[in-house]
């Protein structure tokens, strides 16, 4: 297989049409990602192995230059995407990776393919191939990575389900809030163009009131906009006479929608419109033929200390299935710098920011 080459991709369309045809393709690997990836301090390179003009493989490789340093890091966002079935395959992929990563100066490459390494709670069903590809990985080196850009777990619906059923499969105080919200005057639409500043307010708003960190404003805007604009997003807002409540925003990619966005406001919460609007989007999913509804993340470890566990909460009531990923992983070029990035660092700043705190 090493014989035929992996073909460096300039063209939006050839790109796009690659990925269409082949498993574990995401969003975060198309090209509109990664011309907003651009946009904001990186920059991509898309690889594609075929033989005959069929695709055996694909990915995108997004790299950032260090300020002050010859040195690089590359990322393949939620990819590559390829048969992980295939053993062969999944090895020429890896030697790729780490060839560009030598050639590119970097001092790591990272990886967070969507490959599966279990199913469920407890008991958990394992993935062969998730097994495998872990064991792969470790005897090539790469090392599990402390650093999860992405979700490492999600919980996954199968959409193309009657509705009735769906509803009958969630726990009755989640369909009971989802037929209150209705009752009490939430009304779902979608949104449009004009709707980004507002769900970007809202936002906003519920980072500060749950506790998490956001980037700029602008950088939320970009994105959303240029999915819109590429026909991959829509948002739904949750209005109470006419007042908007709640958002999400919807990215529909291969044979998924993934919840990729969500947002509130402090306002009518009584009247469960987060319920409605998670529903509302389910059904916008089926509408699009998808097979699967993501909801986009879950506890790394299912315990309430778990940073996600209030959002767990709410996720589980719509009885979908979680499913646990192999996670990031780094191939090392750079040892040292590797250690200076990953550890002194970020220790280093955490101490900047302890003493900002208290003087």
């Amino acid at each position: 297989m090493s014989e035929y080459p992996f073909t460096l991709i300039t063209d939006s369309a050839v790109w796009e049409t690659a990925l269409s045809q082949l498993p574990n393709a995401h969003a975060l690997q198309s090209w509109t990602w990664g011309e907003f990836k651009s946009r904001w301090g990186w920059s991509a390179a898309r690889y594609v192995l075929g033989i005959d003009g069929k695709p055996l493989a694909a990915f995108q490789i997004l790299k950032r230059k260090l300020p002050r340093l010859l040195f690089s890091i590359l990322y393949v966002p939620k990819g590559p995407a390829l048969d992980y079935n295939d053993a062969a395959l999944r090895r020429v992929v890896l030697a790729e990776l780490e060839a560009i990563a030598a050639r590119e100066r970097a001092i790591f490459i990272k990886i967070d393919p969507e490959v599966v390494k279990s199913w469920g709670l407890e008991p958990e069903r394992p993935s062969p191939i998730g097994s495998k590809f872990i064991t792969e990985l470790n005897q090539r080196g790469w090392r599990f990575s402390a650093e999860q850009i992405q979700f490492r777990n999600t919980v996954e619906m199968a959409a193309q389900r009657p509705e009735e059923e769906l509803l009958a499969a969630m726990k009755p105080k989640t369909r009971y809030n989802i037929r209150l919200a209705g009752r009490k005057g939430i009304v779902v639409r979608p949104g449009t163009a004009v709707d980004w500043t507002v769900i970007g307010e809202m936002y906003r708003e519920t980072a500060a009131r749950d506790g998490f960190a956001i980037r700029p404003l602008d950088y939320y805007l970009d994105i959303w906009r240029a999915f819109y604009d590429a026909g991959i997003a829509q948002p739904l807002i949750a209005e109470y006479e006419g007042d908007p409540v709640a958002a999400v925003v919807l990215v529909r990619y291969g044979s998924r929608v993934i919840y990729m966005y969500g947002a509130s406001t402090d306002k009518e919460r009584n009247r469960m419109p987060n319920y409605l609007l998670q529903w509302e989007a389910i059904r916008w999913a089926q509408a699009q033929s998808a097979e699967i509804y993501d909801f986009w993340g879950a506890p790394d470890e299912f315990v309430e200390t778990d940073r996600m566990w209030g959002v767990w909460r709410f996720k589980d009531g719509f009885n979908g299935q979680v499913v646990r990923h192999i996670g990031a992983w780094d191939f090392v070029i750079r040892p040292f710098w590797y250690w200076l990035y990953t550890v002194a660092l970020p220790k280093y700043l955490d101490f900047l920011r302890s003493r900002s705190h208290t003087s």
